[in-house]
């Protein structure tokens, strides 16, 4: 099956060719099924080249599939690359994305644009699947490319609204700047390696001395691809204003796709990044500091969509602390469950916002649980995995984190802890004013609550069982005999960086202490949370209030957007302006336009010479004659 991997990225794309050719034609519930059945089709493909993959001696397997590039002495064959890393995106990408693929059924039903829409889903599918499938950096970048092409549309999808189309081409924007870096990363590899092949390029790395300038600087130039890919400081700002797509967007993007490529790219190069401790040390620090700043954001958020954007930043970065710290199954073991829980609580948004008629403003809801009990419940449970509650999957991948943190160094795992809390306060705090409490909105929304259909519910409640028991696949050897099991499975991955990298030795003593410390102050921030939303019932201040101090900074996004706008916009608009006024306007278009003016008043005047008269003509000949004789005899 390995041999013919290739069509699972193929399925995605004949969903997509089929529903745009037949947007005119193809019912909608056709349309639906189309997109969603492709998907599955290749999650079941995933899952059998999964099993082919694990029974085989095998560690990984590179499919050809033609000639593609050759210059010079440089060959780039067009190959597929399996081993356990991509098995495990695949299961991510078509899994999680057939869930959304089925809810996005139920959830878009009304729309105008329901065939479009699942075309560009099962497109942006493609693309993700080709980023992680590729045989080396080149045919990554063609997904990666892909994928930012595939948000734009998505995100703009309402492209009749205006602020949902300056959200998507903020995203397309500064998505480019990231890739930019990608791309010097890229040329940086040819000139290392002589190739842009996994298979060629990382046993090479193997024999350069750590802290060889060459690989920092290609870690440092792909890191800054991964850094507006995956929303890190400073280039996250497009994924909150990302919220402006459809909800089934936004899941797929948070969860399965686009933003967790930056994550596969740096953990893809771990020896690369395993030999540069400087770069190393920019993650990590670089991660950590997304995780808290997008974290206190979050606190004072009243959309409920913001509120789980900057949490998805936030989570993001914790991701790349455990990348900058070694620990690179740890951070996706994070990818894996966080996929789980942050896709429910996005579908479980969307429920909510479905039945309010898009209202998506906290303040305007609660009492929720009732009229929505499998939306509420499953959400309940997401956001238990995502504060780090034990048994749920959220706490054993962070927990991980948090210990490799506390062994690099324990200044980083204070901070952890610190985004952690945070972590738990305002997920608890949107779920207390959006489900407890008396209903806030209108008596009309009031009489239509309701619980989602079926097509969006069930997804809800897999996605919910695997928020539960998905952290077992990552049990901590303190916990149990067979320990980590997916960690077992991706070993063969990480098995060069981790001769380079110093083992992490915690004792379990010190790790029962850290797992007790971390639980016992996300309880307490989820009983600060409880004090004041379902105690005190504070509701959070209305747009007109003014608030001072950390509230003001939190509330106002750390004022990021309007710095950027004063910085680089503003000056770019008027030296923008300058060029079209004086340089356009008078310089080039004067200097066009007076070379055309002249010509013309010369001809105009020319012109005056041909009177079509012989008398005239004569006259000029005689005159002509006469002067030639004169300037003969003046000069010479």
């Amino acid at each position: 099956m390995i041999e013919k991997s290739w069509l699972i990225p193929l399925l995605p794309f004949l969903g997509f060719l089929v529903n745009a050719l037949g947007i005119q034609q193809i019912p909608k519930k056709a349309a639906g099924i189309i997109g969603s059945t492709s998907v599955l089709f290749s999650f079941v493909l995933s899952l059998l080249v999964f099993f082919e993959l694990k029974g085989s001696d095998a560690g990984a397997v590179t499919v050809k599939l033609f000639d593609w590039i050759s210059v010079g002495s440089l060959h780039i064959p067009f190959s597929f690359y399996i081993d356990p890393l991509t098995c495990v995106w695949l299961l991510i990408i078509t899994g999680i994305g057939f869930l959304i693929h089925v809810y996005s059924a139920g959830y878009m039903h009304d729309d105008e644009g329901f065939g479009k829409f699942f075309s560009y889903l099962n497109l942006f599918v493609f693309f993700m699947l080709l980023l992680v499938m590729g045989a080396g950096y080149l045919i990554m970048f063609i997904g990666w490319e892909g994928v930012g092409l595939c948000s734009y549309l998505l995100i703009g999808f309402w492209y009749k609204n205006d602020a949902y189309n300056d959200a998507a081409k903020k995203a397309f924007i500064m998505n480019r700047i990231g890739d930019l870096g990608f791309l010097l990363g890229v040329f940086l590899l040819i000139g290392t390696f002589g190739s842009t092949d996994f298979t060629e390029i990382f046993p090479q790395a193997a024999g350069f001395q750590s802290g060889d300038p060459r690989l920092l600087a290609i870690t440092l130039c792909l890191f800054i691809g991964a850094v507006g890919k995956s929303a890190q400081l400073p280039l996250y700002t497009w994924l909150p204003d990302a919220m402006a797509g459809p909800t089934p967007v936004s899941a797929l993007i948070h969860a399965a796709t686009m933003v967790t490529a930056g994550i596969y790219m740096v953990a893809r190069s771990n020896i690369l990044y395993a030999l540069s401790p400087v770069s190393m040390t920019v993650v990590a620090v670089t991660g950590l500091a997304t995780a808290v700043f997008a974290a206190l954001i979050a606190i004072s958020q009243n959309d409920i969509k913001k509120v789980l954007a900057y949490s998805t930043v936030s989570q993001l970065g914790y991701m790349f602390l455990a990348l900058g710290v070694g620990a690179f199954t740890g951070a996706v073991f994070h990818v894996m469950t966080h996929a789980f829980f942050k896709a429910l609580l996005f579908l479980g948004a969307g429920s909510v916002i479905h039945a309010l008629h898009n209202q998506q403003d906290m303040r305007r809801m609660g009492g929720l649980k009732k009229a929505m009990p499998i939306t509420f419940a499953t959400m309940l449970l997401a956001t238990l995995a995502i504060s780090g509650i034990p048994p749920f999957s959220g706490f054993f991948s962070k927990d991980e984190i948090l210990a490799h943190a506390f062994f690099h160094e324990p200044l980083l795992w204070v901070i952890g802890f610190a985004a952690a809390l945070l972590t738990a306060f305002y997920m608890f705090r949107m779920m207390f004013l959006t489900f407890w409490g008396e209903f806030r909105g209108t008596e009309q929304e009031k009489q239509h609550l309701h619980e989602s259909p079926s097509t969006m519910t069930i997804p809800l409640i897999v996605l919910a069982v695997l928020s539960v028991i998905g952290g077992f696949l990552g049990l901590p050897e303190v916990m149990a005999h067979q320990a980590h099991l997916l960690g077992a499975y991706l070993a063969p991955v990480f098995a060069q960086s981790k001769e380079v990298l110093p083992a992490m030795h915690v004792s379990h003593s010190t790790e029962w202490l850290l797992m007790a410390i971390s639980v016992l102050g996300v309880l307490g921030s989820i009983g600060i949370a409880w004090s004041m939303y379902v105690k005190k019932k504070t509701i959070p201040r209305e747009e007109s209030v003014r608030r001072t101090g950390l509230m003001a900074l939190s509330y106002h996004k750390f004022y990021v957007d309007e710095l950027y706008e004063a910085v680089v916009a503003r000056p770019l608009n008027a030296l923008s302006v300058f060029f079209y006024r004086i340089m356009d306007i008078r310089v080039i278009d004067g200097l066009v336009n007076g070379i055309g003016k002249t010509i013309v008043a010369f001809s105009s005047t020319l012109r005056l010479w041909q009177t079509g008269r012989i008398g005239s003509y004569l006259f000029y000949m005689v005159a002509g004659i006469i002067l030639i004789f004169l300037l003969n005899y003046l000069i010479f």
